[in-house]
């Protein structure tokens, strides 16, 4: 972040200054536990903690500031809402940065892959900013868009949506140069009326391009392409006809060997030489997060056989998806916990069956959340498709998932193919009276779950 002073924190925000003009910040954070000398500390509330109650804390580490909404004993400023006074901060702080520099800014959405798209394009474009983890929210994004300074040439931004409205908020922070959408699911679906409201939702992020911007669109998803006639300018990634295109794709042990082609788009001239690469990541679903990330590369600069070469040598990203760990008693640990809707969990079963080879598998599958009205069908449908594809055991956990386990019998799941906890202690009981050498095991649910820490157990225990 480059220094701001507190007068012109309290000018962008409209708030009320209590504390010495020439105060300086270099930082913002929004935890005690995160904050570096010089930062701006943000007191945001909480479902179980104030963060007023940590300005004491905060001061302690080194923040020289406070952001409020009442008076505390330390330098701040006091606003109506703290939330709304960081995006103001982060609006205003954007604005001048690009007034000064030739910073291009890029937003992924979709209802899943962000992160991994995220972290992939973080490994091949250089001079990057890009979210810690998942910060993809009206607090996550203006933290990322303060930590860009003067030398970063590209900041990406992730821009999650669970409900109407919420993207086009977060445009009006950041608007964009290149809006990336990856897919339309149904994730957060209990928060939307229909599918085609989660489409909406979506759209927004094309919506929030700037003039001279770009949507980079999925052209395997007919929801997606939708999109492209609010978009100035599209450029297509995808499986089939697209700008750029997996031509062949060839999994081998988990991996998925492509070729992709280029046509004429972004910083090229013309069109180049088809480029073979072997994924790094496991799992054939990484093959549209790998053509998204080398297409908005392209976009911002970089020459395509380097964003195939880059993308390609990522071997992990962000904690908890697809992380493979080979223990020493022979189980191999399949940890793709961090969060789940029913497109990713169907994924997940078929890297497991991939990554196993023909041996043992077993699949852990927590609830997903805010499902709504669909939970029940959507929970069925992952019982059944875990037997379709002969998951050698489901251990289905929690009564919000239960229905996975109902629907696996009623396909013809029988004896211990599938097996059903209530609890996460019962899970882990159960686990390690079943799990042997040689067995591949997969962890799968949505994050509030906190099958997350069971996966966490295993991976370490080993």
């Amino acid at each position: 972040m480059i220094a701001r002073s507190a007068a012109w924190i309290a000018d962008v925000t409209g708030g009320v200054l209590v504390a010495p003009e020439d105060v300086t910040v270099t930082s913002v954070a929004h935890d005690s536990r995160h904050v570096n000398p010089g930062a701006l500390y943000v007191a945001l509330p909480g479902e179980r903690a104030d963060g007023h109650d940590f300005v004491a804390a905060a001061t302690d580490a080194g923040a020289v500031l406070h952001l409020v909404t009442r008076t505390v004993e330390h330098p701040h400023v006091r606003v109506a809402d703290t939330t709304a006074a960081l995006g103001a901060i982060a609006r205003a702080y954007l604005a001048e940065l690009r007034s000064t520099s030739e910073i291009h800014v890029v937003g992924i959405t979709g209802s899943n892959g962000k992160t991994t798209t995220k972290d992939l394009l973080a490994a091949a474009i250089p001079d990057v900013v890009a979210p810690v983890e998942s910060f993809n929210n009206e607090v996550g994004l203006p933290l990322t868009v303060l930590r860009a300074d003067e030398n970063t040439r590209t900041l990406v931004l992730e821009m999650g949506a669970s409900g109407p409205g919420q993207i086009t908020y977060l445009t009006s922070i950041a608007p964009l140069d290149v809006a990336c959408v990856l897919m339309v699911g149904s994730a957060h679906r209990g928060m939307y009326e229909s599918f085609e409201a989660i489409a909406a939702a979506k759209k927004e992020i094309v919506e929030g391009l700037l003039p001279t911007g770009v949507a980079v669109l999925n052209s395997d998803d007919a929801h997606v392409m939708a999109m492209a006639e609010s978009a100035p300018r599209v450029v297509t990634f995808g499986r089939g006809q697209a700008d750029v295109a997996a031509t062949h794709v060839e999994m081998r042990q988990g991996h998925a060997r492509i070729t992709v082609s280029n046509g004429p788009v972004g910083m090229l001239a013309a069109q180049c030489i088809p480029q073979q690469a072997t994924l790094g990541l496991l799992g054939e679903h990484h093959v549209t997060n790998a053509l998204a990330a080398i297409a908005v590369a392209v976009e911002c600069g970089v020459r395509f056989e380097e964003a195939v070469r880059d993308v390609a040598g990522v071997t992990s990203v962000s904690g908890q998806r697809m992380a493979l760990t080979h223990r020493r008693d022979g189980i191999v640990v399949l940890d793709d916990s961090y969060n789940a809707s029913v497109e990713s969990v169907i994924a997940a079963f078929r890297s497991l069956k991939d990554v196993a080879e023909g041996a043992r598998t077993i699949a852990v599958l927590g609830e997903i959340l805010e499902m709504g009205e669909e939970s029940v069908s959507a929970h069925a449908q992952l019982g059944r498709e875990a037997v379709r594809l002969d998951i050698s055991t489901l251990v289905v956990v929690g009564e919000g998932a239960k229905p996975a386990y109902d629907s696996a019998l009623l396909e013809g799941s029988w004896g211990e193919e599938a097996r059903y906890v209530a609890t996460i202690d019962e899970a882990d009981t159960l686990l390690r009276e079943i799990l042997g050498s040689g067995d591949t095991v997969l962890f799968k649910a949505s994050h509030g779950t906190g099958v997350w820490k069971l996966a966490q157990t295993w991976t370490e225990d080993g």
